[in-house]
C-alpha cells in the first residue's frame, strides 16, 4: 500500500547518539553511524541501519538548546500525508496542535503536530529516491525483527483519539481486549494491516504518547541485553496473542521503548 496514512519513519531523539548506538546495537542488532550528518539547521542526524541493508529510522541528537526548550528523549513516528500544509490545518482545526510548522527538508516536507489529547507525531509528504517512486517505506512490519512491529497509543480519551485518527488517516478500529478497571485495549488497522492499538493512560504515562515496539529475534536475549547495556525493564516479557512476547523498557538515555519477539 503506497497511499498516505502509514508510518513511514521513526526517529529517536536522544542527547547521546553514541550511547544509543551501543544500546540498540546490542538489543536489536541495528547499526547507527558513529558521526552524524549536519542538517541545514546544524542538527546532528544519524541513520539507523538494519542488518538487511535497509533503514529502520533515524537518530536526532538533542543539543543543549533543545533540552533547555523542553525536548526530552523520546521515539516519534512519522505519518505519511499527501499534503502537509492541508493536514496541519485540518489537525489544528480539529483540536490538535502544531509543535513545528511545516518545512521543507531534502527528503520531503514535514511538520510536528499533536493530536487533541497531546500525543506528538510528525506528518510528512516524502520525496522518494529516484527509481523508488510509488514504493512504500518498510520501517514498519507486522512480523520482521529490526523493524517497528507495533504502534501503541496511550491516551486520556480513547474514543476521541480513535475518532481523530479515523478522520485524518482513514484507519479502522476493530477488536479489543479488556484491561479490567482501566478499560479496553482497542486494536487499530490500516486496511487489512494491524497497525497497533489504543489504550487508556496507565501509571507511568503522565501524558498521552505513542509507544513503539521494535522486533527482536529472541525476547529473552533482548531482555538480558537491555539490562546489561544500561537500560531499565519497566514491564517484564508478557505473552501476547500469537505466542510471542512483548516487554517495555527505558533506554539508557531515558527514552521509553518496547520490544516484541519470540521466546527461543
Amino acid at each position: 500500500m503506497s497511499e498516505p496514512s502509514n508510518f513511514i519513519w521513526y526517529e529517536l531523539m536522544t542527547p547521546d547518539p553514541a550511547g544509543a548506538a551501543r544500546f540498540y546495537g546490542a538489543v536489536v542488532g541495528w547499526t547507527i553511524a558513529d558521526t552524524g550528518e549536519q542538517t541545514a539547521g546544524g542538527v546532528d542526524y544519524r541513520m539507523i541501519g538494519r542488518s538487511d541493508g535497509g533503514n529502520a529510522g533515524g537518530v536526532l541528537a538533542l543539543n543543549a538548546d533543545m533540552i533547555a526548550g523542553g525536548a526530552r528523549p523520546i521515539w516519534i513516528g512519522y505519518l505519511h500525508v499527501a499534503d502537509v500544509d492541508a493536514a496541519v490545518a485540518a489537525i489544528k482545526a480539529d483540536g490538535g496542535s502544531v509543535h513545528m510548522p511545516a518545512m521543507d527538508i531534502p527528503v520531503g516536507r514535514i511538520a510536528m503536530v499533536a493530536d487533541p489529547q497531546g500525543a506528538v507525531f510528525y506528518v510528512m509528504d516524502p520525496k522518494p529516491p529516484e527509481g523508488m517512486e510509488g514504493m512504500e517505506r518498510d520501517v514498519f512490519s507486522v512480523t520482521e525483527a529490526q523493524h517497528v512491529r507495533w504502534n501503541e497509543l496511550a491516551t486520556s480519551d480513547s474514543d476521541a483519539a480513535i475518532a481523530f485518527y479515523k478522520e485524518h488517516f482513514g484507519w479502522g478500529q476493530e477488536g479489543e481486549m479488556p484491561m479490567g478497571e482501566l478499560g479496553a485495549y482497542r486494536f487499530i488497522q490500516r486496511g487489512e494491516v494491524g497497525l497497533g492499538a489504543v489504550m487508556p493512560l496507565m501509571e507511568g504515562y503522565p501524558v498521552p504518547v505513542w509507544n513503539f515496539y521494535i522486533g527482536v529475534d529472541d525476547i529473552d536475549r533482548a531482555h538480558a541485553a537491555v539490562t546489561a547495556n544500561g537500560g531499565t525493564i519497566t514491564n517484564e516479557p508478557m505473552e501476547i496473542p500469537g505466542g510471542e512476547y512483548a516487554m517495555n523498557a527505558i533506554d539508557p538515555q531515558g527514552a521509553p521503548v518496547g520490544f516484541v519477539g519470540p521466546r527461543k
